[in-house]
């Protein structure tokens, strides 16, 4: 049997990683910009996120749902007090676009409407819902094109109103930074308009921090920069260090009915102690103030690199996600980084770089990148 091929493959095959470096099987290091698409929050491989791992399951890595777990309990007060969300309420699952398909499903069953707004340019998974509200008709099959969703253009307040003062949208679904469709930023303007004509209308906010959350922007979530409070609040990549897991914080609003909601796998023992693990490194290293500074640092160190790059043509991003937008197509400049410069990094659309390291990267590392990037641009 063969792999399904529908992933594009750079020839590296990457085989053990510590902190903010991995190596490849011929034992050649590389930094690590990308984190692998935001997963690795604290660091490849750190010793005591290994440990609580390896205790866990020597004892048990999974029973179903259908029995107290505690571990459970004690990632929701956790993660709770962490993320200033203690009133809130938490469901588990497996991943990002099972947490925004849950999501929809309760906003549906909340006010009993169809109707979701979403972005222009917007990722929100490859699930049946939760591919309907992405804004990428190439991943959309007509099984998924059901007519549920309007597209609007981030920012553009006036355009969600009026949509809004229909009276017949269930959702709205907002990346507060946009991944994938390029690390665009929803301003606070927008951001407080939305969450008021939201709530005047009866319509459910959604805010997906699957990529953009958990520490990742110099706060815990990147909506919290622009003082909105969701009625529910999508999680995943990083919140278990590349353990597959994925979660809802739900606001206590909203009352659980048994049966309405479920999964086999989601909040499992296993992914409950990595998810716990890394909440003890977030406190103990304090990675969501180091994502700020050195994002910062970052940030400024390459837009200072701009003004003497005819490549560059615009810098932006929060902490620890910035989107490179570039004058030539992103593959020119992201192989010649990987294969000779032996660094990772993301992508998204034709020409912009995106960089989601761990969020131990240290101001050294940051200078490291900005030397490689130097190498390659010099080349063009």
């Amino acid at each position: 049997m063969k792999l399904f091929d529908v992933y594009p493959l750079f020839d590296v095959n990457i085989v053990k990683g510590k902190g903010c470096k991995v190596w490849d099987e011929n034992g050649q290091e590389y930094l690590d910009l990308y984190g692998g698409h935001a997963v690795i929050s604290i660091g490849h491989s750190h010793p005591h996120y290994i440990n609580k791992v390896s205790e866990q399951v020597s004892k048990l890595g999974f029973y179903s749902n259908s029995v107290i777990n505690k571990l459970q309990v004690e990632l929701a007060e956790r993660l709770g007090r962490i993320s200033g969300y203690d009133d809130y309420q938490m469901f588990l699952i497996n991943s990002g676009a099972e947490a925004n398909e849950n999501a929809l499903k309760l906003a549906s069953f909340t006010n009993d409407r169809t109707r979701v707004l979403s972005c222009e340019k917007a990722f929100h998974g490859r699930t049946s819902l939760a591919v309907e509200v992405t804004n990428n008709p190439k991943i959309i099959a007509p099984i998924n094109d059901n007519g549920h969703v309007t597209y609007l253009p981030m920012n553009d307040l006036p355009a969600w109103e009026a949509e809004l003062s229909k009276g017949d949208v269930c959702a709205v679904i907002l990346e507060c930074i946009q991944g994938v469709g390029g690390i665009k930023l929803a301003t606070k303007e927008f951001a407080q308009g939305l969450a008021a004509a939201c709530k005047k209308y009866g319509t459910i906010l959604i805010c997906d921090e699957i990529q953009c959350g958990y520490g990742r922007s110099g706060k815990f979530f990147a909506h919290q920069w622009l003082d909105i409070r969701p009625d529910i609040i999508t999680v995943a990549k990083g919140i278990a260090n590349g353990f597959p897991m994925g979660g809802m914080l739900i606001s206590p609003e909203f009352k659980p009915v048994y049966g309405e909601l479920g999964t086999t796998f989601g909040g499992n023992h296993l992914a409950c102690a990595a998810a716990l693990a890394v909440l003890d490194v977030f406190e103990s290293e304090n990675l969501i103030e180091n994502a700020q500074v050195v994002g910062d640092y970052l940030l400024h160190q390459l837009i200072d690199l701009k003004q003497n790059e005819s490549a560059i043509q615009e810098v932006r991003g929060r902490g620890l996600m910035i989107g490179i937008d570039l004058a030539v197509p992103h593959s020119t400049v992201r192989q010649p980084l990987i294969y000779n410069q032996h660094c990772f990094t993301g992508c998204a659309g034709t020409n912009i770089l995106r960089l989601l390291p761990p969020l131990c990267l240290t101001h050294a590392d940051a200078d490291q990148f900005i030397y490689r990037l130097k190498q390659v641009l010099a080349t063009i």
